[in-house]
């Protein structure tokens, strides 16, 4: 996809603040530091436009990115690591189940798993509520530049096992440094926009 113009639109933390203009949204979820901020500037051939940061649990709320004039990107707050009170992470699961149970534009999440250790509880948990809700779902697997070509392999056929994907699910390598997966992430997003 050629990009012509990513606005940051808004951010919330209550479901009553989406956006109303109605347009389609193709949202990012994983783990704190599991790459999500540092993927979503690869994409769209930026530096800091989602802000990167070393310390967990820097996104807090729902971050809405217009891509083209035409879609958003949506950045959900990294889960599991954050040094965090107890009372804002509460707040946090409350706003991501709101938005992914009743956001009607929702058209896709983007799960990131970090290639090198697999997925956590948060990560089964998360998996798990997709799929009860039939939200469609992609799996990406992040710094698979860390692994050499056999670790590479080994880990990803570990979470394809851990996860019991069927062998058709489509679990895609991600680097921000080679750029892996750019084209082939960028082609499954435009085929869910244009089916919709």
């Amino acid at each position: 996809m050629k990009i012509s113009s990513i606005e940051f639109k808004k951010s919330i933390l209550d479901i009553r603040d989406l956006p109303r203009d109605r347009k389609h949204e193709i949202a990012f979820a994983g783990k704190s530091n599991v790459g999500k901020s540092s993927l979503l500037n690869t994409l769209w051939g930026r530096k800091n436009l989602a802000k990167t940061s070393n310390t967990p649990g820097k996104t807090r709320t729902i971050n809405f990115f217009e891509v083209n004039g035409k879609f958003y990107m949506v950045d959900l707050p990294g889960y599991g690591y954050a040094k965090v009170p107890q009372k804002m992470k509460e707040q946090w699961n409350k706003v991501m189940f709101d938005y992914l149970t009743q956001s009607e534009n929702l058209q896709l999440v983007v799960v990131l798993i970090d290639s090198r250790h697999g997925p956590g509880d948060h990560d089964h948990q998360l998996l798990d509520f997709l799929e009860e809700h039939e939200i469609p779902t992609l799996l990406v697997a992040t710094k698979i530049d860390k692994l050499g070509n056999a670790q590479r392999k080994i880990q990803l056929d570990k979470i394809r096992k851990e996860l019991q994907l069927d062998d058709d699910a489509i679990l895609l390598p991600f680097s921000s440094q080679t750029k892996e997966g750019v084209t082939p992430l960028w082609k499954i997003i435009e085929e869910v926009l244009m089916y919709k």
